[in-house]
């Protein structure tokens, strides 16, 4: 997700950098140095589901086969109150309803963007702010049924993550106080239920997860434990996890009760990371420099987490915690949390230069473990370098799909379970970043934004085909009510 620091001039990373995206299956899959360079190899034969074929509508160009339908589109959709739809779209989940599904659709909006999240009665938290998420119904082939605002007041709603029972968490990626027009604090991370719209009635902010500049969560679902990453600089941001109180059971509307409850401020335990290597602290993660580098984690208290005088990641001296710089995605997965450093460099405070780390954290040793890194892209602006991987999704056919927000074209861009980058569709409108892809539960339906100017997009098509390695001529791209697609 775009940050207050342009991405687009500042994360880079090429084919390798897709590689080593393709966290959410196996890791063990993922591609290191000899698999990258025969991807490269490979590089002239088409893989995934062909090229993608030029959209005479100039908007979404997909592979042979597939279509995409406008879920919604800034300023052009209309909410169920009359407001048009806000601008913005960035993280989603999706989650599978009585008739189709449920997207939540956050909105990272911060001020300037033409259209914000109407500050509805009831749904509102600070009516300075205009962030805040859309809940979308459509129907089992992706068509449209209602949109309608489930939490505003909120800012610059970056992206959240699903809980194990069912509900979104949707973290503001600020710090910004109650001043001018915003009338309370931002930072916070907020839970939207995706069916229930009394549960979104006034909402709260959970400030036991801390107040600071939220990018993303993974949630356990043995233990609930919350890990949270931190998207800052000046000093680089932190990783957190947030423990339960042991009365916790992890049900829908628990952590917004905990949050009313008596000490609901700071419920649990929040912390952060601490890194070390035969006794010697590690101040910042980009002083790993080879996959399989292990460090030993433990974890300090947050002295004051609604860091009501200092930042949260500047109530600590460098030698008690870890730094990164650009800490984004997150996903819980093989028994442990991943987590993505996006990139790094020596002017912005860190030790070594590259354009993404994959950790896995494994809570029952404790340990983080560098699963992959790529280097710093040479060319950023070939179109065969996909840069910039943001958003990512496991995909049921295997391997996962990405969101590219680098510079140059934009990309949704698949990664086979081999480790090999194909286009899964290019933006044709500008060169906005994609963001929020992912998949409905039965796996016919890929959705995804482009964020500027916003739009929400169903694709369909033949997903999981076996014949993969013969698109290369040109064809007729169809964008018709297509919904099939064998598994």
């Amino acid at each position: 997700m775009t940050s207050p620091i342009s991405r687009r001039n500042l994360l880079r990373s090429g084919a390798v950098g897709g590689l080593g995206i393709a966290i959410a299956g196996s890791i063990e899959a993922i591609a290191g140095p000899a698999a990258a360079q025969a991807a490269q190899a490979g590089a002239g034969r088409a893989v995934g589901y062909g090229p993608v074929v030029l959209d005479p509508k100039g908007l979404l160009s997909l592979p042979r086969g597939f279509s995409y339908k406008i879920v919604a589109e800034a300023g052009k959709t209309v909410l169920e109150t009359g407001q048009p739809t806000p601008s913005d779209a960035d993280g989603t989940g999706c989650f599978r309803g009585p008739k189709g599904f449920v997207l939540v659709n956050n909105h990272e909006i911060s001020g300037d963007e033409p259209y914000g999240v109407p500050a509805l009665p009831g749904l509102t938290y600070d009516p300075g702010a205009k962030g805040g998420t859309t809940n979308i119904d459509v129907d089992k082939h992706g068509n449209r049924i209602r949109e309608y605002v489930s939490v505003a007041g909120t800012h610059n709603n970056c992206a959240g993550g699903i809980t194990p029972w069912g509900t979104w968490l949707t973290c503001e990626e600020t710090e910004q106080r109650a001043g001018g027009v915003f009338q309370k604090d931002h930072g916070y991370v907020f839970e939207v239920d995706p069916f229930d719209r009394k549960a979104n009635q006034n909402p709260v902010p959970l400030k036991f997860l801390g107040r600071y500049a939220h990018e993303a969560v993974a949630v356990d679902p043995h233990t609930s434990a919350i890990y949270l990453t931190e998207d800052a600089g000046g000093p680089n941001g932190l990783y957190f996890r947030w423990l339960p109180p042991k009365h916790f059971h992890g049900r829908k509307g628990e952590l917004r009760e905990l949050a009313l409850g008596k000490g609901g401020d700071t419920a649990g335990k929040l912390q952060a990371m601490k890194c070390s290597k035969g006794g010697k602290h590690i101040g910042d993660l980009s002083e790993a420099t080879a996959p399989g580098t292990r460090y030993k984690v433990t974890w300090v208290d947050v002295p004051d987490r609604d860091a009501k005088t200092v930042s949260v990641r500047k109530q600590f001296t460098d030698d008690q915690i870890t730094r990164s710089r650009k800490l984004e995605g997150a996903w819980w997965g093989d028994g442990g949390a991943y987590f993505v450093a996006s990139y790094a460099r020596h002017d912005d405070g860190s030790r070594n230069e590259h354009d993404g780390q994959v950790w896995f954290y494994d809570p029952d040793s404790e340990t983080i473990t560098l699963k992959t890194i790529f280097g710093v892209n040479p060319d950023p602006e070939a179109d065969t370098n996909y840069d910039g991987p943001d958003n990512i999704t496991v995909s049921p056919y295997g391997g996962v799909i990405l969101a590219e927000d680098g510079e140059g074209l934009s990309h949704l861009v698949g990664v086979t379970e081999g480790g090999k980058p194909y286009p899964m569709a290019r933006n044709e409108l500008n060169d906005s970043e994609f963001t929020g892809p992912t998949f409905s539960h039965d796996g016919q339906i890929l959705f995804a934004n482009i964020q500027s100017p916003g739009y929400v997009f169903a694709i369909t098509g033949p997903w999981g085909r076996k014949d993969h390695d013969h698109h290369d001529g040109h064809h007729d791209h169809h964008h018709d009510n297509h919904h099939g697609g064998h598994r």
